[in-house]
């Protein structure tokens, strides 16, 4: 773990893996909720977590880097279940690079429970991880220039769904009709950070 200072009042934790940012972003919540941290935002990454508007960064700096930071605790808050259809275009692609048919691709994925690791790319894009390494994809060769609002797709070892229309290379996999950005919402995000996540599957796939 290394801890660097950005700026008079924030700073950026990097680890070496996305588990140990979940880990590192739920010991520092805990902290904040309990009262032992003053933080305005904590802001999770693929491999970070910063930190913005602490009084003391550097001295935070040299606790955390020689802080025993636990595992991320089982979320234990409610799930937010999502109805997909598993109807994307890349699902027989998928189906082939996991070695399986596509039905059991809308099977194991309906069945793994998620977590949303962290939040980027458009607002309301959470990345959620929860697949085992083996079902990890590479995204597309080459990038769609328009993916639809709702598409749900792999890259690597995350799931995402699309929240508005954009360019996108992941492989997509299903279709759902979630609003996952809402600026009248409160929260505006559907799923933030920590949130546990399930896909329902239409027509019970």
């Amino acid at each position: 773990m290394r801890a660097l200072p950005v700026g008079d009042s924030a700073l950026l934790v990097e680890v070496a893996s996305g588990e140990e940012a979940q880990a590192v972003h739920a010991e520092l919540t805990r902290r904040r909720a309990e009262g032992s941290l003053t933080v305005r935002e904590l802001v999770p990454a693929a491999r970070t977590v910063l930190l913005d508007g602490l009084d003391d960064p550097l001295g935070l700096a040299a606790e955390l880097t020689a802080a025993d930071v636990p595992p991320a605790p089982p979320r234990t808050g409610e799930v937010v279940r999502l109805p997909v259809r598993y109807d994307g275009p890349d699902l027989a692609d998928v189906a082939a690079l996991w070695g399986i048919a596509e039905r059991e691709v809308a099977r194991v994925h309906a069945e793994t429970e998620f977590r949303v690791a962290f939040c980027g790319f458009a607002p309301g894009f959470a990345y959620l991880s929860g697949l085992p390494d083996r079902y990890d994809v590479p995204r597309r060769a080459t990038p769609r220039t328009a993916v639809p609002a709702g598409a749900v797709g792999l890259a690597g070892p995350y799931t995402g769904v699309y929240p508005r229309s954009s360019p996108g290379g992941w492989q997509l996999i299903g279709t759902t009709d979630a609003v996952l950005w809402d600026p009248a919402r409160v929260p505006a995000a559907l799923l933030t950070p920590g949130t546990r996540v399930r896909f329902v599957a239409e027509g019970g796939a």
